[in-house]
């Protein structure tokens, strides 16, 4: 299928180094990232190539060589691809054979992928007062150990009422016990801190590297 020049078109380097290396140029003319080249919407496509002669890469990758455009353009042509001018500044420009569309469509669908795998991190609170009783503690700390486990933040809010604030060395030591029955999964991103009439802590799950860390402490103890 042979398509005009829109957005960005996502190549697989084949033999990209030896190629580069051979001709001097690649590196001030394709924008390379993670392994794989990216060719700007700006660069054109099948009828727009302006050039006499090209060198030529086949769409497997191979060095086909400094051929006329117009045969180059035929051999698109016959094996009903694109032409795709990869390096325009060149003496002579380098094009590729490919199939524009597919190589739109694979990138489109990846790039949906990846955004399906990505972990959108939220917050969760738990709330609880300082008095709170320890079967009510524990079931606010199995709620945010799921959480946790999860892969979400916990932000743990101490309210105070009246003038309980006062003592906000309560909340403190309630804070800390809560930070205590979780460290085996989480880390403290924010410590415990008063902020109007509640006093707030915000949790993080501890990651593998750091687990594997306790782990190897409690057993060298």
């Amino acid at each position: 299928m042979r398509l005009h020049n829109s957005g960005w078109l996502l190549l697989s380097v084949i033999n990209g180094a030896s190629f580069c290396n051979s001709l001097h140029f690649c590196n001030s003319l394709f924008i390379i990232s993670g392994g794989e080249i990216h060719i700007s919407k700006d660069w054109r496509i099948n009828e727009e190539i302006r050039a006499r002669e090209i060198r030529l890469v086949g769409e497997e990758g191979e060095q086909v060589g400094i051929i006329p455009l117009k045969q180059a353009q035929d051999m698109a042509l016959e094996k009903n691809l694109d032409l795709v001018e990869i390096a325009p500044s060149a003496q002579p420009p380098v094009c590729r054979l490919m199939d524009y569309g597919k190589f739109k469509f694979e990138q489109n669908k990846r790039e949906k992928d990846a955004r399906k795998k990505q972990k959108v991190i939220s917050i969760k609170e738990v709330k609880m007062r300082p008095n709170i009783e320890d079967h009510d503690f524990q079931v606010k700390a199995k709620n945010a150990r799921k959480f946790l486990s999860a892969g979400d933040k916990v932000k743990v809010t101490i309210m105070f009422r009246g003038r309980e604030i006062t003592h906000a060395d309560l909340g403190q030591k309630l804070s800390l016990k809560f930070i205590e029955e979780l460290a085996d999964i989480s880390n403290v991103e924010k410590a415990p801190k008063v902020e109007g009439r509640n006093m707030t802590t915000v949790l993080i799950p501890k990651l593998d590297t750091d687990k594997d860390k306790d782990k190897k402490t409690k057993e060298e103890a």
